[in-house]
This record gives structure tokens, C-alpha cells and sequence, in this order.
């Protein structure tokens, strides 16, 4: 796709993610998905360890007490959760990407956005993981050779494995989810979501 059509993608997306929400019952929705409801103009969300307010009815995104200028992708992950949310508890079963709705058709293409950065990055030193994670607000989990669990978003926990290769095998890495992830965002979503996951732990690196 090129990037002028990419960004229209985008931008079509982030506009219908704004009247959908504009039509929903916010007070609900935030019930469904862990965000507090300030007011009928204001929610705050979490996403990535960081406070979102949204300003209503235009949904204007913004870093609470921040002037940082919210990405594009990232103002249309945080629609599509809040409008998506279905309120679903979390099953506290893992489940891998190929097991969501169309993930293994789309899988290939994960693999290169998210696991393969994530090797590429931590594969030859997995121990730098956790203290990465930790600035996403991740913590360890009980998997693999390291493990670490990010609430990307109140709802939605992503849990990152990694297997320290040796001479003959190769490191190996899987990011996996709770359940119930599909009843929050799209299989799209999620890779978005990883890939921009993955992005912040490598970038904690420099």
C-alpha cells in the first residue's frame, strides 16, 4: 500500500472509529472497558502504562497532562477499544495469534512486524526483556525461558515468551494473549498493537 493511500486508510478508519463512539453509551462502554468516566465530555484511558484523555464529542486524544502528540495509529487503537469492548472477563487462558479469527492466514505477516523485531532485538539477550517491559508497565510471567505480561490496555494483556537459543537451535519467541482479546480488538488490531509493543521495548534499548 503506499503511503499516501496507507495514511487515507488510516484517517477513513480513525473518522468512522469517532462517529462510532460519538453514537455508543460512553458511560457503558467505559464500563466494558476498564476506562474512567470522568464525565459525558471526558474519559481517561490507560494504554501502554500511559494516561489517554478523550475529549467528547469529537474524540480529541490527548496524553493526560502531556503536550506529546498522540500518534495516528495510536488514537485508532484506542477508539477501536473503546468501541469494540465487550466487557468480557479475562479467561486466564493464553492463546497464540494463529488462534484468533483469521490469524493464521495473517500470520506470515505478524511473524515479520512483531515476533521476528522482537527476536532481532532480544533473541541473543533475553534477559534484557524484563527491565524493558518494566518501562511499558510489564512484569514477569511464568513462561519460557524469560517472560514478561504488558496491560496494553486495562482489558487487554499481552504476554511476551522468549527461548535463549543455543549452537544448534536458534532463539525462539511467541507473543500470546488472553482469550477473550478478540472481544476487545480486531486480529489487525492486535498486530498493530504488538508491532507498536515491540517497537517501545527496542527503543528502551538505546
Amino acid at each position: 500500500m503506499l503511503p499516501n493511500i496507507r495514511e487515507q486508510a488510516y484517517e477513513l478508519a480513525y473518522r468512522l472509529a469517532c462517529e462510532k463512539l460519538a453514537s455508543m453509551d460512553i458511560e457503558l462502554q467505559c464500563h466494558k472497558c476498564g476506562a474512567q468516566y470522568v464525565d459525558h465530555n471526558r474519559i481517561i484511558v490507560e494504554y501502554l502504562h500511559r494516561p489517554y484523555l478523550i475529549a467528547l464529542p469529537d474524540s480529541e486524544i490527548s496524553l493526560k497532562d502531556n503536550k506529546e502528540e498522540v500518534s495516528l495509529r495510536d488514537r485508532i487503537l484506542i477508539l477501536h477499544y473503546l468501541t469494540l469492548a465487550k466487557g468480557t472477563p479475562a479467561t486466564n487462558r493464553l492463546v497464540t495469534f494463529k488462534q484468533l479469527p483469521g490469524g493464521a492466514s495473517y500470520f506470515p505477516a505478524f511473524f515479520q512486524r512483531a515476533t521476528k523485531r522482537l527476536l532481532n532485538h532480544f533473541g541473543k539477550e533475553p534477559e534484557l526483556l524484563t527491565d524493558a517491559a518494566a518501562k511499558l508497565g510489564g512484569y514477569k510471567a511464568n513462561y519460557a525461558d524469560v517472560a514478561v505480561t504488558i496491560n496494553a490496555f486495562p482489558r487487554v494483556p499481552i504476554t511476551i515468551a522468549l527461548w535463549q537459543g543455543d549452537d544448534e537451535f536458534p532463539s525462539m519467541g511467541s507473543i500470546m494473549f488472553d482469550a477473550s482479546i478478540s472481544d476487545y480488538l480486531s486480529t489487525e488490531d492486535i498486530t498493530v498493537l504488538c508491532e507498536t509493543i515491540i517497537w517501545g521495548l527496542a527503543k528502551s534499548l538505546s
